[in-house]
């Protein structure tokens, strides 16, 4: 039962429109046919955005206490439908749209016969839409959620963007609705997945830099997929949300459904730093140039999972000290190629203890190495 109490609030906003028992019992069937993906206040929001308080609003005035709202926007980003039970064995469907005009974005989630529109195409990239909703605080913040009495409209007009990118040295870790434009500067492969309910997922990781600094973007499943893009590329991303790597220490851009990444002509200027080698301290990734001045050979070993890896160490120094530096999996060639005085550079190395406590580096699959001269 819903208590009268928990809904009187938005009740107030109807203004004498029907009985408070009225307006409970209606309440009460909306809690049902939803199945418990709300609880009684926001299933009294979706009844009063039913009942017509639809004022058009702008993002920036969306809050929690509007209830139902109605905004004119533009679709910048479109995610992935997705299936799932419910506990009377039907169906259900969602898809996550993100949402701006001049004022900001915001995500959107489309419920069952709403996410069919994106499924036949009547919702595409770029578009102009009226949104009829209700508001819910959701995981990364408001979003405005669309199932039955809500409602998407074409509007015939063109909605202006205002979408302020973010510098990447400004991104900490929780921030969600991200948009930045960065240069590509590293790419990786795609790679499939296991998840816990047997799903196949597909991910990959890109980096990208600007005049600030550099950041490890990762991409999931369709955005992975459809990862068209090279060194050197401009893209812009849109919707993104940062965590920190509890490995290396950094914050990094996840970019799931939700979110999307496309080719930007935006002129971005972007140039390594490269740290001296006597200002490396641990627990923290580098990037160092100098000479090689010192060189092991390749060593054959087992992973605890019985695979094979292999590793080589070389030495390098700079003007103001010498590190070893462990070369991991395919990085570990690189010693038949080098020469005691050969020039390289080594990006994005994690530092760690080594032998006598002394700091070494570590060149693993996140790091990208340079030969400037052999």
């Amino acid at each position: 039962m819903v208590s009268f109490e928990e809904i009187e609030e938005v009740y107030k906003r109807l203004e004498g429109r029907l009985k408070p028992d009225e307006f409970k019992s209606m309440v009460e069937e909306k809690v049902i046919m939803m199945n418990g993906l709300c609880d009684s206040k926001t299933a009294a929001m979706l009844v009063a955005s039913e009942l017509g308080l639809n004022e058009t609003i702008k993002i920036k005035d969306i809050a929690p206490d509007k209830g139902g709202v109605v905004f004119i926007a533009k679709v910048i980003s479109i995610g992935d439908i997705h299936e799932f039970s419910r506990s009377d064995s039907s169906t259900g469907r969602v898809v996550n749209i993100t949402f701006a005009d001049d004022t900001g974005s915001i995500k959107a989630a489309l419920w069952d016969e709403a996410s069919d529109l994106v499924k036949i195409g009547d919702i595409k990239m770029g578009q102009s839409l009226k949104v009829k909703g209700y508001i819910k605080e959701g995981q990364r913040g408001l979003e405005v959620n669309v199932g039955r009495g809500g409602n998407i409209e074409h509007v015939d007009k063109a909605v202006a963007v205002n979408l302020e990118p973010m510098k990447i040295n400004d991104i900490k870790s929780g921030m969600s609705g991200l948009n930045i434009i960065g240069r590509i500067i590293d790419t990786g492969k795609v790679r499939a997945f296991q998840r816990k309910d047997g799903t196949t997922g597909k991910v990959t990781n890109l980096t990208l830099g600007d005049e600030t600094g550099k950041i490890r973007v990762t991409l999931w499943d369709s955005k992975a997929e459809s990862a068209d893009f090279k060194i050197g590329d401009t893209v812009e991303i849109i919707n993104g949300y940062a965590r920190e790597n509890t490995f290396s220490n950094q914050i990094e851009l996840q970019l799931g459904s939700g979110g999307n990444i496309m080719k930007s002509n935006t002129a971005v200027d972007y140039s390594e730093t490269f740290t001296q080698i006597a200002d490396i301290g641990i627990n923290s990734a580098y990037s160092v140039t100098g000479h090689v001045s010192g060189l092991d050979e390749i060593r054959e070993f087992d992973r605890p999972d019985g695979t094979k890896n292999k590793v080589s160490n070389i030495y390098v120094s700079d003007d103001t000290g010498r590190i070893r530096v462990a070369l991991w999996g395919e990085h570990a060639e690189l010693v038949n190629e080098l020469d005691i005085g050969s020039e390289i550079s080594i990006i994005d190395a994690f530092a760690k203890p080594g032998r006598n406590e002394e700091i070494e580096l570590s060149a693993g699959a996140r790091t990208r190495i340079q030969v400037l001269r052999k």
